[in-house]
């Protein structure tokens, strides 16, 4: 028997908007699940119910107010949607995973929450994160570790872990998440679902905590293309004040319309070799993206291998401007005790960059982009899509990479498990990562999609031209 949380989000939209469904009854079926099941998946450090409650009947006046004028909804009102705790909601304590910050209540909603507003969506809630979203875990210290539904033993990845346990456990059917150096892609690898890293400057940081690397970026994670795609139409858009700005979109393009194309024939190089000295990547991971490379040729894709040079300088450059991001996290006055100790080594470090050598690492995050878009992905002779595994290794075990009695040894174990995905946020482009593989065990194993600057429209046909050829939407873990 079909349940509620078997729709898609954009099915769900229809519904309210056709009246088959109320947001209210859609609303209390999902507090419901949370109040049942989240104990067992971390996916939120703060569940607001009567904000869900009362955006759900205004969601429901307003359907119905639609409906007797014939006037258009926009296609996600009345689904809800659950924020990352790394954004400010008005109102709602934001924690950003630290128990320095367990009383913080914002005054202030961030731009992708006003936009969600707007949309009509509903808040379930706060999803869980690590500390100010470092590491690629999601284990902090106000709230259990964010595990992945498919293996509850095993970490749901980071930052977005909770936001991705929520939608693979069903608590929500999709969800806000930001990703810094891979942080909505690790946890959609991990717990068998597509999300998306938009280019720099797509979506707003504003407009309190800009992102002024450019590293960082609000996204989507769901469970279909379709769905992750209008999600980005909501979030994306650029604001007074912002840093970057991306290219928009041709009049009248969205993403969603993206989703429902084919992308053409497209050249694509595959590299399963990371680009850091000395890792080497989990059979596993490997043969995901080489049969994915073998699918993409028979829908008629030409797919060259390609080696990337070990280049130690990206990960020294990525490492000074992350210490320099720990520093600058705004901590009240008196609470730095409260801190993990991965947190206080990377704000110790970054304490200790200089301006030269801040400035320094940021160039060469450039050159990298700068190479990249000049080499391998140059318009008209280059490749549109660069494919890799997500992440070198299977999901981990809950504690594997946590490590608080040497946080040195913990952050030397982050690179050789998600040695690819630094890369694009080094260089702003979009990336995506795509649900078609799973391991004997069961294991949800990921593949990324690299796409030019600005082309997230390409990346997203691929990826639903992907998930038509092998379906994933219909595997779900036990729990579900």
């Amino acid at each position: 028997m079909t349940q509620l949380h078997d729709l898609t989000a954009l099915e769900q939209g229809e519904a309210v908007r056709a009246g088959k469904i109320s947001p209210v009854e859609l609303t209390e079926h999902y507090l419901d699940r949370v109040a049942r099941l989240d104990a067992s998946v971390g996916a939120f450090v703060t569940v607001t119910p009567e904000i869900a409650r009362k955006q759900a009947a205004d969601a429901e006046s307003e359907a119905a107010a639609a409906r007797r004028e014939g006037r258009p909804l926009p296609p996600l009102h009345g689904v809800p949607v659950p924020v990352k705790d790394l954004s400010y909601v008005a109102g709602v304590r934001c924690t950003m995973g630290s128990a320095a910050l367990a009383d913080h209540m914002p005054a202030v909603d961030d731009h992708v929450v006003r936009r969600l507003r707007e949309a009509g969506t509903i808040l379930l809630g706060k999803t869980n994160t690590p500390e100010f979203g470092l590491p690629p875990h999601t284990e902090n210290d106000i709230a259990p570790p964010a595990r992945t539904p498919w293996d509850l033993g095993r970490s749901a990845g980071g930052s977005s872990g909770g936001a991705a346990a929520a939608v693979a456990a069903g608590l929500a059917p999709l969800a806000h998440g930001s990703d810094g150096g891979g942080s909505i892609r690790i946890p959609a690898s991990t717990c068998g679902l597509f999300g998306i890293k938009p280019s720099r400057g797509r979506v707003s940081s504003g407009p309190v905590l800009h992102d002024v690397t450019g590293l960082a970026t609000s996204g989507p994670l769901a469970r279909t293309v379709a769905d992750a795609a209008a999600l980005l139409d909501v979030l994306a858009g650029t604001e007074a004040g912002d840093p970057y700005t991306a290219p928009s979109l041709p009049p009248g393009e969205t993403f969603a319309a993206a989703a429902r194309r084919a992308p053409g024939r497209l050249r694509v190089a595959l590299f399963t070799r990371p680009p850091v000295p000395g890792v080497e990547a989990h059979p596993e991971c490997v043969r995901a993206a080489e049969e994915t490379a073998g699918l993409l040729r028979e829908l008629g894709h030409t797919v060259e291998e390609v080696a990337l040079p070990d280049d130690p300088t990206l990960g020294e450059a990525f490492t000074r401007v992350w210490e320099i991001v720990a520093a600058i996290r705004p901590v009240p006055e008196g609470r730095e005790e409260l801190l993990t100790p991965f947190t206080r080594m990377l704000r110790e470090r970054g304490a200790r960059v200089g301006g030269a050598e801040f400035a320094t690492a940021m160039y060469r995050l450039r050159a990298v982009g700068q190479l990249i878009a000049d080499g391998l992905q140059a318009p008209g002779t280059g490749y549109d899509v660069l494919l890799s595994p997500t992440l070198a290794t299977p999901p981990l075990p809950v504690g594997g990479l946590r490590d608080d009695r040497d946080p040195a040894a913990e952050f030397a174990a982050l690179l050789p498990f998600t040695p690819f995905t630094p890369v694009y946020n080094a260089t702003g482009q979009p990336a995506v990562s795509v649900p078609v593989h799973w391991t004997g065990e069961g294991l949800p194993i990921g593949v990324m999609l690299g796409g030019r600057y600005g082309a997230e429209t390409t990346l997203i046909s691929l990826a639903a031209q992907l998930e038509e050829a092998r379906p994933w939407a219909g595997r779900h873990p036990a729990m579900w």
